[in-house]
């Protein structure tokens, strides 16, 4: 299959981006400054570093993929003439640039955390924000006409960015409880559950805007009339399995917030948090692969036909 190419990259951006922006942003309102400088074990200063340059890296053999795929030839085949017209004349040309610019400015403010943690973190969550925004040029969102298809496109750009939130939530998260289990201190403990109480007023906004952008783009992509052929073509299956996966994470996120949680905090005012820890670390690693799971799908529906003729 020829798209199989695309889909990796595709993938690789999806999860490397919003793992940018996830994690910035989650540094402004989930951590507390000794773990946004870096100075205890969550290098959220180096990951956004090497995100933002995989990302870069990521985008510019992407475009090299699709301008191929455009020009009917091979990529090592593609000549600069067509390179630049694309880049110059397309939105998906003028989409990468931004994306370009804004990693950028990733890594001239991630190196700054260290000193300022709050002001540094700020902008490099706005250019995240920015570059996985861009991300919408390349999907089923630009295709559509006229102001229905702005319409399209910024609630695609509002559910990429909310889902971008969550997987970002979900790896610091992750690091927090597994730096516990190294550490069994439980000053560190309490850091995680601050990181926690934090993140469950974000994540009911987050899954607010999943469900009302997908709803959204379901009407643009689907429609009323074509929901009860879903299972008999390739997109719907796809996108019925998502809604599966986004069920489960919307399970595990609940049992996280109303069980597992206040569970720990029982627990640490006992001092004995380790069999609370556990669980929720296990909870956590299943929700981030459901997560992972869902990108992929994401990735493959981008390449993939939707019902709703034009599109």
């Amino acid at each position: 299959m020829d798209d199989w190419p695309i889909i990796a990259v595709r993938y690789g951006l999806f999860v490397d981006l919003g793992l940018l922006f996830g994690m910035a942003l989650f540094g402004l309102y989930g951590m507390r400054g000794a773990d946004r400088d870096g100075r205890t074990s969550i290098p959220i200063r180096p990951l956004l570093l090497a995100l933002a340059s995989v990302g870069a890296m990521l985008s510019g053999f992407g475009f090299g993929l699709q301008a191929a795929g455009m020009a009917g030839t091979s990529f090592t085949d593609v000549d600069q003439a067509t390179l630049i017209m694309l880049l110059s004349g397309t939105a998906l040309g003028w989409a990468l640039l931004t994306r370009l610019v804004a990693l950028s400015g990733v890594l001239i403010c991630a190196p700054a955390i260290a000193r300022r943690p709050v002001a540094a973190l700020l902008p490099a969550s706005l250019l995240s924000g920015v570059a996985v925004a861009t991300l919408a040029w390349s999907g089923h969102g630009a295709a559509t006409e006229g102001m229905a298809g702005w319409i399209h496109l910024l609630s695609d750009i509002l559910h990429l960015l909310a889902a971008a939130a969550w997987l970002g939530a979900l790896f610091v998260l992750l690091l927090l409880v597994m730096r516990d289990r190294a550490t069994a201190d439980i000053e560190q403990v309490r850091a995680t559950r601050h990181a926690l109480a934090g993140f469950s007023t974000m994540g009911t906004i987050i899954v607010a805007l999943l469900v009302a952008t997908g709803l959204v783009n379901g009407a643009f992509l689907v429609g009323a009339d074509h929901i009860q052929t879903l299972p008999a073509t390739p997109y719907g299956q796809l996108l019925i399995a998502k809604l599966i996966l986004f069920g489960a994470m919307l399970g595990l996120a609940a049992l996280n917030r109303f069980c597992l949680t206040p569970a720990l905090e029982v627990a640490l005012d006992q001092s004995t948090p380790q069999v609370a820890l556990a669980l929720l670390r296990r909870s956590l690693a299943v929700e981030a692969g459901l997560a992972l799971l869902i990108f992929g799908l994401v990735a493959w529906l981008g390449t993939l036909a939707p019902p709703v003729a034009g599109i």
